[in-house]
Parts: structure tokens; sequence; C-alpha cells
């Protein structure tokens, strides 16, 4: 369990974010990049084992996925470009160097404005570059022996990574930034950028300062984090840790620590390697590459309405309140299925869609059992919300037997018009007919009768529900009540 760090502290924090990119094929060959639950070492080549005298060949997917990223985030993309070979040895990297890029990436500088706590604030960007991603290796315990296994099949998946500057000073603050970062990599449809399944996965580096001191202090790098969650949990432990050290005067050592998720504690790995350790020089194999002006307007040319944009037009064009947009704008589906809707129903009617969408609609979807439920996954389309809008505005139908409708809706798939003249839900517009079961309750209630005469306005509630049950939520409830009181003013 961690407690909040000292107040004579300042934590200074960056991130280095990897993302998958959503290609067909893989950085520098044709194999199928998409590995996930999928047999080990079936998505492979002799270009991706790093077999001998392979030569790979740049995905233009991923290049133009990479320049799509840096446009949304504000970037400068250079005209100049290359890739260069980072030489480490590790059992996951198969060619014994990493095709990736140093000195001269696809993007630089830029940023993206996260919200914490009503407020914004603007986190900076150093670059962003384009590498190949390593193999797996999953760890083994039988329990006589420990193991190791390797799935080549995630190598040489292209891997957009990001790096910001040091601009964020605490574990909801990095977060923040990196839930903001997946919801624009969805809305660009580049990347899933779902750290559950390693589609994005972030290193922290985190350092203290006494307060109001410039001079940063030593940094600390933080691994293995696969959740928002032990995203901030990692950083809080970490600025506690640096904290105590710093009090009892000992040296914070630059290295490399581990998160483990089940003490909420980061653990000591290894020395933390500076970029000369890793020997760069330029990729021989590859030609440097040269992104002219137009290739950059064609690609601006394919920036969709991003969710900050999106979420001020909801509520300039149909009035919701700043939450109600946020909420809708949260997931790029949801924006659209909404505004699909909005288009069948009408503009007029765009609030009570997005109610809707909100209330009801999102919790049938949590009963999906997966965050990322969307209404695609589901018999119902914006058509059926439109629809059972209108029903409800036009009067056809009473607001508690609309949820009903959207059940049955969401059961079948029936579109709710039909639902309604199926099972006879209309509202019932004959007055007479509406005044025949207020008075049978009238008579059959004599206590709400007495309740109501001696001043208890609730007996005129009750009332209304007795009618309400009978007619199955098919009377509107304001003029069943106008019914009832008038008719116990005249038995008064």
């Amino acid at each position: 369990m961690t407690t909040a760090a000292r107040t004579d502290y300042e934590a200074v924090i960056g991130v280095e974010v990897h993302i998958q990119l959503k290609t067909k094929s893989k950085m520098f060959c044709g194999c199928n990049r998409e590995y996930f639950d999928t047999e080990p070492n079936t998505h492979v080549c002799a270009v991706c084992l790093g077999m001998p005298g392979m030569l790979p060949v740049i995905n233009e997917q991923a290049v133009t996925y990479t320049l799509l990223a840096g446009l949304a985030l504000g970037c400068e993309i250079p005209r100049h470009s290359k890739f260069d070979r980072k030489n480490y040895p590790y059992p996951d990297l198969m060619k014994g160097y990493q095709i990736s890029q140093y000195d001269q990436p696809f993007c630089v500088g830029g940023s993206l404005t996260i919200e914490v706590d009503g407020r914004q604030q603007v986190v900076h960007l150093e670059r962003i570059h384009l590498e190949e991603d390593t193999a797996r290796l999953l760890h083994r315990d039988d329990g006589a022996e420990t193991y190791s296994l390797l799935d080549v099949n995630r190598s040489g998946s292209p891997l957009m990574e990001l790096v910001t500057k040091p601009d964020m000073h605490s574990g909801v603050e990095a977060a923040a930034f990196l839930r903001k970062l997946r919801q624009t990599m969805r809305y660009l449809g580049i990347a899933d950028a779902d750290m559950e399944k390693g589609g994005m996965r972030a290193d922290a580096n985190v350092s203290i300062r006494p307060r109001g001191q410039v001079e940063l202090g030593r940094k600390v790098e933080v691994k293995n984090m696969n959740s928002f969650r032990a995203v901030q949990r990692a950083i809080e432990f970490e600025i506690e840790r640096q904290s105590r050290l710093a009090d009892a005067g000992e040296r914070i050592k630059q290295e490399t620590r581990g998160y483990v998720d089940a003490t909420g504690e980061t653990v000591s790995q290894r020395s933390k390697e500076e970029a000369n350790d890793y020997r760069y020089f330029p990729e021989p194999d590859l030609p440097p590459m040269v992104i002219e002006p137009e290739t950059i307007e064609a690609v601006r040319a394919r920036l969709p309405e991003l969710p900050d944009a999106r979420r001020a037009r909801f509520e300039r064009e149909y009035g919701l309140t700043p939450d109600e947009a946020r909420t809708l704008t949260e997931s790029h589906a949801t924006a659209e299925t909404y505004e699909a809707a909005v288009r069948l129903a009408g503009a007029p009617l765009a609030r009570p869609v997005a109610l809707w969408f909100i209330g009801e609609v999102a919790r049938r979807l949590n009963t999906l059992g997966h965050a990322d439920a969307e209404l695609s996954d589901t018999r119902v389309t914006p058509a059926h919300i439109a629809e059972l809008t209108r029903l409800v505005a036009d009067g056809a139908v009473t607001g508690s037997t609309a949820k009903d409708i959207l059940d049955a809706a969401f059961e079948t798939g029936e579109m709710p018009a039909a639902i309604v003249d199926a099972r006879g839900l209309r509202v019932v517009r004959d007055e007479g007919a509406v005044e025949a079961v207020v008075k049978a309750a009238i008579e059959a209630n004599p206590k709400a009768v007495t309740d109501y005469r001696a001043g208890k306005q609730a007996a005129v509630g009750f009332l209304v529900g007795q009618v309400m049950r009978e007619m199955k939520g098919r009377a509107d409830a304001t003029s069943v009540a106008d019914i009832v009181r008038r008719l116990l003013d005249v038995s008064a």
C-alpha cells in the first residue's frame, strides 16, 4: 500500500509509449501482423526470424500512420528521415539489433492537452518515431525448473514510439495522458492501443527534486505496467520510494525498475542504459527517406475530427452539457453511432437521443461484460434509438414503456414501432377509457381517498401508480394525475 508523497519534493515525470500500429502486415516483411490469440511461431518468415541475407522492405502504411499521428498531435514533420540499427543482445531480438530511428525521426515536437481535476494541462512531446517490435519471451516455472519460451509472431510488428517531455508531476497525470493518447489513436483508426493486450506499452521516467529547484533529479525508468491503474500506482510508489531515500540522505540510483502488480511496488532490474550503449548507426539495408510537402498534405487531408473538437461541436450544435458531450465522444464508435441516430431522428431530438445513449443504452452495454462494448456488438442500431426517441417525443409511448421496448429490441432486434404494435403498447388516448380505470382505482382504494381529503398529496401518486399498473404503462401519467384530482375533488 502506498502513501502520499511528501510535499517538500516535486515529482517530474515523462513517459515513453510504444503503440502497435494496425497495419495488415509487419514493418519490414509481408507476414500477417495480427498475431494475438494465434499459435506461437506461425506468423513468421525468414525476415522476421532474422535469417542471414534477408533484406527488409519498409511498410508504407506504417509510415503513413506515424505521420497521421504526428499531424494529429501538432508535430513538425522533418523533410529528411532515416532508420537506424539499435544494437543490444537479448533473446527476443532476432537479429541481435532492432531497426529503429535515432537522430532523424518522422515526427518532432507536438503536444497533447489533458484534463485533470477540472484543469487543462499541456504535455509536450519530444518526438514520435517508428521501429519494429521484438519477439515475446514467455517465462515458465514447472516446479522442477524455470525456463523461457520464445514466440516470434510479434517480432517485426510496426511499433510507433512516442516520447514526452518531463511535463507531468503525478501518477494521475500520467494515467490521464495515456487515456487521452489511446482515445486519439483510436479516433485516428491507426491502433487499438489496448494496454491489457500489449497494444500500448508505457515506461515512466520518474525523478524528484526539492520544490522550487529547476535542475532535474536522477531519473529512474519504470517498466512492466500493463494498465492505466498500474501506471498510476507504480509512479506513486516510486515517488514515495525516492522521497524516503532523499530524506535519509541516500543517493538515488539511475536504473531501470520493474513494477510488481501483486504488491504495488517497483523492484530493481538493471542499470539504466544511455543512448551510446546501443551503438546506433544508420541502417545500411534501408534508404534514407524524403517526406515531400505534398505527401504531408495528403496525409493531413485524412485527419478525422478529433475528440476535443467533436466534443465542442456536440455542445454547440446539439445543446449538450460538457459532461454529456464528453461521455458521447469518449469512444469514436459511440460518437459515430450517436450522430447516425441524430440524423435519423432529426436535430431537434439530439438531446433526447443523447440521454438514451448515456443512460439506458450504456446500462445495457455494461452487461455485455467487456469495457469497450459498443452498440454494434448488439442487435440494436442507430435506427432503433432514433425510432424509439420519436415514439416518446410524439407521445405514442410513455418513458417507462420505452425502457421495456428497448429491452425487447436488444433481445430480438425488432424495431420499436413493430414491438409497440405487436404488444399493444401505444398510449391510450381515449380519455373516457382512462377515466373508467381511474374510477375503478378510486373505488378500490378508499384509504387513498381519505388520505387525499386529509391533505396528503402522496395519495394522488399512489392512485396514479395503480392506474398505470392496470393499463400497463399505456397512459400518460400527467393526464392520469389530472383526472385523479378532478374526480377526487368532485367526490369531496
